[in-house]
């Protein structure tokens, strides 16, 4: 594709729903928006001031002991007294319910923790919108993806002090932005035979959030043909919460130059409108 290519009125307009969905899933009634806390669970049992019962981890997995009048519906079914969700495999989330919030129960890092989300919680109540560059043709790259021999384990740090994240990296893409190749390491994205990177650059603590932003990218085609569309570069979450445990990019990841495409830093972090 080429810029003179694009129809740029049809191109914006397609933009501006795509950020829109975008924008209304992050500040959904139980998106991240809403968490209130993120707790560490340890083996004694403890109790915090936004989820009921007192939570724990340890050879079973993550347990909640309910007290009398006490309680949460799982899968539907109202559970009370003791209940284990079991060992949780890392990344992954469960969300029992708990009257209008969730209590979301996950391993992050090799840790248990849970993070209740109230769709009260002013962070979402108040969020109105993230700021953006003007979507422009120019930022959508054809790429080529270079598969690795086989799955490499990547360890990445965290937006939490400490935490490490380990991600299987399938290959690499690779594009050209004037005159210069550059490649980035590549995770599997949320679709099968998808990608996902995370990169920073040159306008990274300038205009756009200093740790990292995420661009999806679609399966590359039989020739190994990808489209990077920087204009949807967005933030992870870290961006407007401390509650998060967002990874950061590999240091390969981090460009030298400046993409002026996708979202900026929010809000509520000091961006500007």
């Amino acid at each position: 594709m080429t810029v003179q290519d694009v129809d740029r009125s049809s191109f914006t307009e397609e933009w501006e729903r795509w950020h829109r969905d975008h924008e209304e899933a992050l500040a959904s009634p139980h998106g991240f928006l809403a968490i209130t806390s993120l707790r560490w669970l340890s083996p004694e049992p403890t109790r915090f001031e936004d989820a009921p019962g007192a939570w724990s981890s340890g050879p079973e997995g993550v347990v909640v002991e309910l007290a009398e009048g006490e309680e949460l519906t799982v899968d539907g079914t109202p559970v009370h007294g003791r209940y284990v969700f079991g060992v949780i495999a890392e990344r992954a989330s469960l969300y029992p319910g708990y009257g209008d919030a969730v209590i979301e129960v996950a391993k992050r890092g090799g840790n248990d923790i849970i993070r209740p989300r109230h769709p009260g919680n002013p962070l979402r109540t108040d969020f109105t919108r993230t700021p953006a560059y003007a979507p422009d043709p120019r930022w959508v790259r054809t790429g080529r993806y270079l598969p690795f021999d086989e799955p490499r384990a990547v360890t990445v740090g965290a937006a939490v002090e400490g935490l490490e994240h380990v991600y299987d990296a399938p290959g690499e893409v690779e594009f050209e932005l004037d005159g210069e190749t550059f490649r980035l390491t590549a995770f599997n994205g949320k679709r099968p035979g998808s990608l996902m990177v995370l990169f920073t650059d040159a306008t990274s603590g300038v205009t756009t959030y200093a740790a990292n932003r995420s661009l999806q990218i679609a399966a590359p085609d039989d020739a190994g043909k990808v489209t990077l569309d920087f204009n949807r570069a967005t933030n992870l979450p870290c961006a407007y919460t401390d509650l998060a445990t967002c990874p950061l990019p590999p240091t390969e990841n981090r460009l030298p130059v400046a993409v002026e495409a996708g979202e900026k830093i929010p809000l509520e972090r000091g961006g500007q409108p």
